[in-house]
C-alpha cells in the first residue's frame, strides 16, 4: 500500500469519536472494532453503487420482479418493482417528478450515504397525486415545502412500485415510465473495496468516503484530522499493530453475526426496532442493516418481522412441513406478504430457487384455500405438501439454513403498537 493510503487507512479512526478515544489510549483493536461498525453502512453504499455501474442521477428501472437471481442487495423483495437513482448533489439540486400512482402502492425512499432515511414520499406522506420535488444537499437553503434535503452531498433513491400480478406488469412498468429525474451532469463516483478486503484497503475507503460525505455533525469529530494528528506517526504502525487492527475488525464482524441472531421473539416473531432507517447513534444496528437488510424502509412506512425458526436464532434448519396460519389478515393499508429465503455463510438473505417460481405469499396471491372459518394457512417446507396444501405452500430450499420476512406495507396502529400479533410457525 502506497504512503497515501496508509495515511488515510489509520486517519479513518481519527474520524470516529469512540475509535479516536481508543487509539488514543493505545487500544487499536478496539479502535478498529468502532471504526469498523461505523463506516460499515457507507462502504456498502459505496460498493452497492459500484456493482450497479450507473451515472449519477440517472433512474435505472428493474422492469421485472426479483428472482433467485437478483443477488445484488440483500434481502429483495418479489412484490415490487425498483427504480433506483444514485444521487450526486456536489453540483446543484435534483428535481424529482412523481407520476399520479391511483390505488397502486408507490414509494420513494431517500437515503444518505450512511443508510439512514432522509425522506420517503408514498401515499403515507404525499398522498397518490404524485408532484415535483427538488432534492438539495446539506449546504443548500430551503426554498419550499417542496424541497427534501439530503444530509450528505451523495445518496441514494429507491423507488418501489407495486405489482398486482403477471398480468399487471406492464401498467407497473408504464407507471415507472412517468418516474423523472433531471439535474447536473455528474463523473460516476470512484470504485471502492468491498467490506472483506485488507484492514488497510478498507480504512483507507472509509476515510476517503467521509471527507466527500460527512457525517451528520452531531456523528463525527471535528474533519480536521490532518491538522490534529501527527502525520509522521501515521505510517509507523508495525506488523504486529496492523493485526490488532485486523483483529479488531475480526471482533465487529463477530458482534455484526452476533446482533443479526440475537432478536428478541414474541410468539416466534421478532419486530422492527422503532430506530429502524433513523438510527442517531445506534451504529451497531445500523451496521447490522446495512449488513442483512441494506435499504430497509422505515417502520411508518413498512414493517419486517422475521421468525425465531426451529434453531431459535431466526433459521430454520428442517425439512418441514410447517405451518404458519393467520386467523385474520395482518392490518395494513397497503400490502403484505411471507417472502422466503436462503441464508449465506455471512448471513446475507437472498430469494431461493424452486420449482414453483414462487417466493411469497401475501394478499395477491391467487388460488389461496381458506379455511371454513376464514383462516388462511401456509406451509414451509422443502418439497411440496401434497394435496389442498400446495396451493398455499411456500417452499424453502433444497439445502442449507433459510428464514422468512413478513413485509406489511403502510402498518395500522394495532400492528405497530402490538395489539396484533403472528402466530408462531410450528410444525405441521
Amino acid at each position: 500500500m502506497n504512503r497515501r493510503n496508509l495515511i488515510l487507512a489509520v486517519s479513518a479512526i481519527a474520524l470516529i469519536p469512540a475509535a479516536k478515544a481508543f487509539a488514543e489510549a493505545g487500544n487499536l483493536r478496539a479502535a478498529a472494532r468502532e471504526a469498523w461498525l461505523f463506516t460499515l453502512p457507507l462502504l456498502e453504499m459505496a460498493h452497492t453503487r459500484s456493482q450497479q455501474a450507473t451515472r449519477p442521477n440517472t433512474l435505472a428501472h428493474v422492469r421485472t420482479l426479483a428472482t433467485w437471481e437478483s443477488r445484488r442487495v440483500t434481502t429483495p423483495n418479489s412484490d415490487t418493482l425498483y427504480s433506483s437513482a444514485w444521487l450526486d448533489l456536489t453540483k446543484g439540486p435534483l428535481t424529482l417528478t412523481l407520476p399520479p400512482s391511483g390505488k397502486r402502492y408507490q414509494s420513494a425512499h431517500i437515503m444518505n450515504m450512511y443508510t439512514e432515511t432522509d425522506a420517503v414520499l408514498s401515499p403515507r406522506s404525499i398522498g397518490n397525486h404524485g408532484g415535483r420535488f427538488r432534492l438539495i444537499g446539506p449546504n443548500t437553503a430551503v426554498k419550499n415545502k417542496s424541497d427534501i434535503t439530503i444530509s450528505t452531498s451523495h445518496g441514494w433513491m429507491i423507488v418501489r412500485t407495486l405489482v398486482e400480478g403477471p398480468k399487471d406488469l406492464l401498467a407497473a412498468n408504464q407507471l415507472q415510465d412517468g418516474l423523472k429525474l433531471s439535474g447536473p451532469d455528474c463523473r460516476p463516483a470512484p470504485i471502492y473495496p468491498s467490506r472483506n478486503s485488507s484492514a488497510q484497503e478498507v480504512l483507507a475507503a472509509a476515510a476517503a468516503l467521509m471527507v466527500s460525505d460527512p457525517p451528520r455533525a452531531q456523528n463525527r469529530a471535528p474533519l480536521a484530522w490532518k491538522k490534529n494528528l501527527d502525520m509522521s506517526q501515521l505510517s509507523r504502525l508495525t506488523p504486529e499493530q496492523w493485526g490488532e487492527v485486523e483483529q479488531g475488525i475480526l471482533d465487529a464482524k463477530a458482534t455484526l453475526q452476533f446482533l443479526a441472531a440475537g432478536s428478541r421473539y414474541v410468539q416466534g416473531w421478532s419486530y422492527p426496532n422503532a430506530a429502524l432507517g433513523k438510527y442517531d447513534e445506534g451504529y451497531a444496528f445500523r451496521a447490522v442493516v446495512s449488513l442483512v437488510g441494506l435499504g430497509a424502509l422505515p417502520v411508518d412506512e413498512a414493517m419486517y418481522m422475521n421468525p425465531e425458526g426451529d434453531t431459535g436464532k431466526g433459521e430454520f434448519r428442517g425439512d418441514g412441513p410447517y405451518r404458519l396460519r393467520f386467523p385474520s389478515p395482518p392490518p395494513v393499508d397497503g400490502f403484505w406478504s411471507l417472502t422466503m429465503y436462503e441464508v449465506t455463510e455471512e448471513k446475507q438473505k437472498f430469494l431461493t430457487r424452486n420449482a414453483l417460481d414462487r417466493y411469497a405469499i401475501g394478499d395477491r396471491t391467487p388460488g389461496l384455500k381458506r379455511n371454513s372459518d376464514g383462516s388462511l394457512d401456509i406451509w414451509i417446507s422443502r418439497t411440496d405438501p401434497g394435496g389442498d396444501r400446495t396451493a398455499n405452500w411456500l417452499p424453502a430450499p433444497s439445502t442449507g439454513p433459510y428464514t422468512m420476512s413478513l413485509r406489511a406495507y403502510l402498518p395500522r396502529a394495532e400492528l405497530m403498537d402490538g395489539r396484533y400479533r403472528l402466530l408462531p410457525i410450528v410444525p405441521a
